[in-house]
């Protein structure tokens, strides 16, 4: 009987205390006094009550410009999404800051901001990756901008991941490619074409010896499915191939595979008659 008392009486004081904050904040919100709103815009950002300082400041920024509270207001209007997990809308006002103040107080770490709210919206590989190449970029420019700072290495660390991303991307593309063989055209050379780009673009990337090999599968599977008159020619890309996967991985994850390769290319080569 005593602990359901104490429980009442614990929940009484809990409901108080809600609807005292909740008749507090309304009041502040119907306020016309700024500056008031704005200090409690400040305690309600220090007290972890996000969607309250955002409701506050998305009033008062627009008040603010050409002040003294101008840059603090909206670099912590864009702090306030950040921590709700709203990184849409933090990036857009992190993006407004420097662009506004590129000098200004906050510049160095909204654009840092801006940047992860862009690698955190970035889409899977299988999708369009116009918004990882703008993170890219503005951890680029970043990285440029504040070599020496706390955030540069790990502005380094999401920026090579997006680049990962992107090469992944491309090795999808290139399998594609490779499985769609003489579909409607030529796609073993266009497979061969967009793995030498990637090494290219890419060349300390995870997948490179992926694309690699790949050049030496799509040479191959070309190779075996060309006319006869083509196939000596065809072969014999296939032992180059097989040499520049060989020379940069000697010991490689797909050596079996390569080897398979050359041993049925040169049989075939050394038939043919010398010219």
């Amino acid at each position: 009987m005593i602990i359901n008392k104490t429980s009442k009486l614990l929940l009484l004081f809990a409901v108080t205390i809600f609807l005292g904050s909740c008749g507090e904040y309304n009041r502040i919100l119907k306020s016309t006094d700024r500056d008031l709103k704005y200090t409690y815009a400040k305690k309600y950002f220090e007290e972890k009550k996000y969607s309250r300082s955002t409701a506050l400041l998305e009033e008062l920024v627009s008040f603010f410009k050409g002040t003294a509270q101008a840059e603090e207001s909206l670099y912590l209007l864009g702090q306030s999404y950040y921590n709700s997990k709203d990184y849409l809308s933090s990036t857009q006002i992190f993006s407004t800051y420097y662009n506004t103040y590129p000098k200004g107080e906050y510049a160095e770490p909204s654009l840092y901001y801006a940047a992860y709210g862009m690698y955190l919206d970035s889409p899977d590989p299988q999708l369009d990756q116009s918004k990882t190449y703008k993170a890219i970029s503005e951890f680029q420019r970043y990285i440029e901008l504040y070599p020496q700072t706390e955030r540069a290495d790990q502005a380094k660390s999401y920026l090579f991941e997006l680049q990962e991303k992107l090469a992944y991307k491309e090795l999808l593309n290139a399998k594609l490619y490779l499985r769609l063989g003489n579909y409607m055209g030529n796609n073993y050379e266009s497979s061969v074409i967009t793995s030498r780009e990637a090494l290219k673009d890419y060349p300390f990337s995870k997948y490179a010896e992926d694309f690699q090999m790949l050049i030496l599968r799509a040479r191959y599977e070309l190779a075996e499915n060309s006319y006869q008159e083509v196939k000596p020619m065809r072969y014999r890309a296939v032992i180059d191939e097989y040499y520049n996967y060989k020379n940069s991985y000697p010991q490689g994850k797909f050596m079996k595979e390569a080897d398979k390769y050359f041993n049925e290319a040169q049989q075939i080569v050394d038939k043919l008659p010398a010219s």
